[in-house]
């Protein structure tokens, strides 16, 4: 997407140039026409007019009728349809106003839907595009039997999307929904319908393409029971609702719910901060939810072996698109779980995380991928240089392991050391906890010292200073309990200084260690 409103401009233009001049001709100077074809052109242009003789076209792109002069979306259209072949589909996105605006895009639209060249809608959410707020919709051209054709497959895709930053974004969930119930051809409640080309064509609807006129996406009205309000109970309609509940657990509705003192009632059988826990130790959602890891697990075990044999030069696309499509297969069958839900899990762990390691494998294979990739020579605070391989030579070096993390090695090879480095942390932490007791304890306005940390909670070198000289005042003046009170303050910090030396020291000896071992890393080592 154009996110620059320069070049916005200019692709702008290009485009409107392309309806005066196209760019895609024949020897003989007709449009050259392709199978396929996808536009996404600037929405309502104004301009599309300027050095067009829509009279005397001599690319008869305007059989179906002649646009607007200030307003170029049908133009965009057609010129799409003209460039397909006699079997060739297309699609291109328009905003809204092509499916309902009247007069000449009124014509232009009955003359379209006769001709069964529009095959189907997908309204998308709002927001979606640089430039604009309005909504847009995806509209489909299939020439192929577009006299056959009785109706126009339209789909609501408007509620799927997520917040990114100021502007909306279709999830991976979102797009697979629609890519699947659209080439299914599948009829789901307030999402989709297939629409009979009668009922367009009817007096009330007057091809009209409208959306909303076909399919209702509305979430249904939530019904406040005023009887219930006033004396209590639970309407029977408002439990009846979760049927889909109650045919996965049959006997849950009766351990939660008994009839009330009235017809059409029912009242609680268990305190409201009751109600999860008794369905959770529920047996019957017991059995569904072990039913729902059986079919995860078996889903994990069957790519199991494949993701371990991945080897040098594998296409990280086909990767995620045999686990993906077995994924929603697999939790298509499963009641009350929406598998596009689940299929957002794994692309949402795929983006963050996976695909950026099967890359590296399928670039290095799992030895090379798995050795640190790069080092940096840090002096003064300063990145000097870059340097892809490690060098155990140089001090001073950060190493980046994007396949393999360290602790990974640490656990399987280094555990009593990284047993041993947590006891030493651990030691510190206790020190540190009794240096901030003692200081609390001793210093302030009645205290025998003045308190030896910033504002961050941390001793200073010059803070240390201060307390050696409030030190030799003290035993200037014979105060012994400040000296002692001093003495043990200056004592338990450095023990606790001692203590972070030894944990830093313990750890830079486990790095090294564990930076060597990644050069002793084989194909044949287990993998976890």
């Amino acid at each position: 997407m154009v996110d620059d409103p320069h070049k916005l401009a200019a692709v702008a233009g290009r485009l409107r140039s392309y309806v005066t001049h196209p760019h895609y001709k024949n020897p003989d100077g007709k449009l050259k026409t392709f199978d396929f074809a996808v536009a996404n052109p600037p929405f309502s242009a104004k301009a599309w007019t300027s050095g067009v003789d829509t009279d005397h076209d001599p690319y008869q792109r305007f059989t179906y009728g002649v646009p607007p002069a200030k307003n170029g979306d049908y133009a965009f259209l057609l010129h799409l349809i003209k460039s397909l072949k006699s079997k060739g589909k297309g699609a291109i996105i328009l905003p809204h106003g092509v499916l309902f605006r009247g007069n000449r895009e009124a014509d232009i639209r009955h003359n379209l839907v006769k001709n069964g060249l529009i095959k189907g809608i997908i309204g998308l959410p709002p927001n979606l595009f640089y430039g604009t707020g309005i909504p847009a919709c995806i509209v489909v051209i299939d020439k192929e039997n577009a006299h056959a054709r009785s109706g126009i497959f339209m789909v609501d895709a408007s509620k799927g999307f997520i917040k990114d930053g100021n502007k909306n974004r279709l999830r991976e969930q979102d797009i697979h929904k629609i890519v699947d119930v659209f080439n299914r051809q599948l009829e789901l409640p307030r999402y989709s319908r297939m629409v009979p080309i009668s009922e367009i064509a009817s007096p009330a609807n007057d091809y009209n393409l409208n959306i909303p006129r076909y399919i209702d996406s509305s979430e249904p009205e939530d019904l406040h029971d005023l009887d219930a309000h006033l004396r209590g109970g639970i309407p029977n309609r408002d439990l009846d609702a979760l049927q889909p509940y109650w045919e996965v657990f049959p006997s849950l509705r009766t351990e939660l719910f008994e009839p009330g003192d009235r017809p059409g009632y029912s009242r609680a059988r268990v305190e409201s901060q009751q109600v999860k826990a008794t369905i959770l130790k529920h047996p019957e959602f017991t059995a569904y939810s072990q039913t729902v890891t059986v079919v995860f697990e078996s889903w994990r075990a069957a790519h199991k072996t494949t993701l371990r044999s991945l080897k040098e030069g594998v296409n990280p696309k086909a990767v995620v698109r045999a686990l993906a499509e077995d994924l929603l297969e697999r939790f298509a069958s499963l009641p009350l779980l929406d598998k596009y839900d689940v299929y957002q899990r794994l692309m949402d762990y795929w983006a963050e995380t996976m695909q950026d390691d099967v890359y590296l494998i399928g670039s290095d294979g799992w030895v090379g991928a798995a050795k640190p990739r790069t080092a940096i020579e840090i002096r003064e605070g300063k990145k000097i240089k870059f340097k892809e391989k490690p060098d155990l030579t140089v001090k001073r070096k950060k190493y980046k392991m994007d396949l393999l993390p360290p602790g990974l090695i640490i656990a399987r090879y280094f555990s009593a050391e990284q047993t041993e480095l947590d006891s030493l942390e651990a030691k510190r932490q206790s020190l540190a906890a009794d240096v901030e007791d003692f200081i609390d304890e001793n210093s302030g306005e009645d205290g025998n010292f003045d308190d030896p940390r910033n504002d961050k909670g941390t001793v200073t070198k010059e803070n240390l200073q201060q307390l050696g000289v409030q030190l030799a005042e003290a035993q200037k003046n014979g105060d012994a309990e400040q000296v002692s009170a001093i003495e043990r303050c200056l004592q338990l910090i450095r023990s606790e200084s001692d203590a972070a030396k030894a944990v830093k020291d313990a750890q830079a000896a486990l790095d090294v260690r564990v930076l060597a071992h990644y050069s002793s890393i084989t194909s044949s080592m287990p993998l976890t």
